[in-house]
């Protein structure tokens, strides 16, 4: 094989997609701290397939139409640091491809270079061990290849072996790695990629369906759940095609076209919903002509997001289970997010948006003057798409993000250079007792620039510990780990393990207070009793009483507590 056509091209990319997909919790058993939350493998997923579906979508591939799907699909649904990567990766890579009408293996060498020297860009301090490292590895092997053989398939197969030995080498660079005994997980989460790539130009029988993942819902409503979905009979399966779609609609799509579009559609099938927003309309519609579904969207506008399933022949692995109620329940959501952002709100200078999870913080942060909250953390990191979904809803001339999490900063930096009629300022916090630091040190006398240096600086003074279990034995920053052991992590690494929940807390407090700590607030999580935690905090009282120490109801899960010292 010399050359990579379009159609192959595609093939290649949505089994890369499925690879990855198939792997997502294993790699995310690599996390380094034995936390319940690892979860590289689940954003680097969700990334690929939000291309995967605009990819799958395209009947008559070109290399633009793939360039751009790869590119655009990749970089919205971008999640966590390892997942705004490899958007990275791939939007460089697209770059390259471009205007070709197939790839020869010079083509695929400049395509690996530039991608890596897209990615190393992307972020403000590349960190050598990680998957940087594995895609620069493999990228200098294919500049060596591509002057060696015209054979894509042996071409291929050399870079991934180099791939796996720089992956292998990641412990040796990376100190943490080395103790916790792990490759790096996103290295390891691109390989899977290249391999399901290969795999898929080899010809290898592959599973290529491209399925919903779920994402973080919004507090805000900003954000739907996908379709539910499980077995069904396929005898009671009237309409086969479960088809979804966008439309950009060219000019006002009023009321009356919206009655009009949903009695058509009422025609072709069933369980519609039909939601305006703007200049987008979302549609979903159980029918046996896709077609003309879309023939009659494309008299309102272009298309996008477009997804077919065959419900009849897709009925043994997953299916929609009770769709019009889901329907039913999806379209008031989508009403009340409609409602929410056509409110006839007055523009203001400066608008708030903070990452939460757990009704107790995001009452804080509500209470503090966030104007929209997404809900995600830890456990699902909100994707670069959410955040210009919440910044829509934010009628403002300043919005400052508070990402809340050091794995969501670098997705809501993408968000900064999609929005053209906002200023968008990413306060750089890695904690949520840094979130909410920053948004109570905001003046509104201030300018935004000075704004953020004042938040910066105040949210330097807070230290902050977080209290949870460990899923896998190991041995970190010296400590050794039992799976269940108990353990307290810090700003900079392990503060402290024990079999018991409040003792592991009180020595993450006795690691963070100093002669200058002046306030402790302990935040207790979701599955914390408010008896326990109140006998944490007259523990705490009488350990340390010449800090004052506060109890608020965070409701967070995964962290029994988060505690912040200022």
């Amino acid at each position: 094989m010399n050359t990579i056509d379009a159609k192959l091209l595609q093939k290649a990319f949505l089994a890369g997609a499925s690879s990855l997909e198939a792997k997502k919790e294993w790699i995310n058993e690599l996390n380094v701290f034995p936390v319940p939350d690892g979860d590289t493998g689940t954003n680097m997923t969700l990334t690929i397939m939000s291309a995967a579906k605009e990819v799958a979508a395209i009947e008559n591939p070109t290399m633009d139409a793939l360039a751009k799907a790869i590119s655009s699909g990749s970089l919205r649904g971008a999640r966590g640091n390892s997942g705004v990567i490899l958007s990275q990766l791939f939007r460089g890579f697209t770059k390259e491809i471009k205007g070709v009408q197939q790839i020869n293996t010079a083509i695929l060498a400049s395509a690996f270079v530039r991608a890596t020297e897209t990615a190393y860009k992307a972020v403000m301090k590349p960190k050598e061990g990680t998957i940087l490292t594995v895609a620069k590895g493999m990228s200098e092997k294919a500049a060596l290849l591509a002057e060696q053989t015209d054979d894509i398939l042996e071409f291929c197969e050399k870079v991934i072996e180099e791939g796996d030995y720089v992956l292998s080498q990641t412990p040796e660079m990376l100190p943490v790695l080395k103790q916790a005994g792990v490759v790096d997980s996103g290295g390891q989460g691109l390989m899977q990629v290249l391999k399901g790539c290969l795999d898929g130009l080899q010809g290898k029988e592959i599973s290529l369906a491209v399925e919903s993942t779920p994402k973080p819902t919004s507090a805000s409503a900003a954000v739907s759940a996908p379709m539910d979905k499980s077995q069904i009979d396929t005898a009671d399966i009237k309409f086969g095609y479960c088809t979804e779609f966008i439309i950009n609609t060219e000019k006002e799509f009023t009321d009356e076209d919206e009655l009009s579009f949903k009695a058509y559609l009422e025609e072709l099938g069933d369980s519609i919903v039909v939601v305006a927003d703007e200049d987008v309309v979302k549609v979903h519609v159980h029918t046996n002509h896709p077609g003309l579904a879309f023939e009659k969207a494309l008299t309102y506008g272009s298309l996008s997001r477009m997804k077919i399933d065959n419900m009849r022949e897709e009925h043994q692995e997953r299916l929609i289970q009770d769709a019009e109620k889901v329907a039913a329940q999806q379209k008031a959501e989508d009403e009340a997010k409609k409602a929410a952002k056509t409110e006839d709100k007055p523009r203001k200078p400066f608008g708030f948006i903070a990452v939460s999870v757990g009704e107790g913080l995001t009452e804080i942060f509500k209470g503090i003057g966030a104007d929209y909250l997404i809900e995600g953390g830890q456990t699902m990191n909100p994707s670069t798409e959410d955040i210009l979904n919440a910044v829509d809803h934010v009628n403002a001339d300043t919005i400052f993000v508070l990402p809340n999490n050091k794995n969501i900063i670098l997705a809501a930096e993408q968000a900064v250079y999609l929005v053209e009629d906002k200023n968008i300022i990413v306060v750089p916090s890695r904690t949520v007792p840094q979130g909410i630091t920053a948004l109570i040190n905001f003046m509104p006398d201030l300018s935004a620039e000075e704004n953020l240096e004042n938040m910066k600086a105040e949210m330097a003074r807070v230290k902050t510990g977080q209290i949870t279990y460990a899923v896998r034995t190991t041995n970190i920053d010296g400590m050794d780990i039992t799976e269940g052991d108990i353990m307290a992590i810090g700003d900079q690494g392990m503060l402290a393990v024990d079999k018991s929940i409040p003792e592991a807390a009180l020595k993450a407090l006795e690691a963070m207070i100093d002669e200058e700590s002046e306030l402790v607030t302990i935040y207790y999580g979701a599955d914390v009793s408010e008896e326990d935690a109140e006998g944490l905090l007259a523990l705490a009282g009488e350990r340390f009483p010449d800090v004052e120490i506060e109890l608020q109801n965070g409701g967070q899960p995964v962290y029994y507590y988060m505690i912040s010292v200022e």
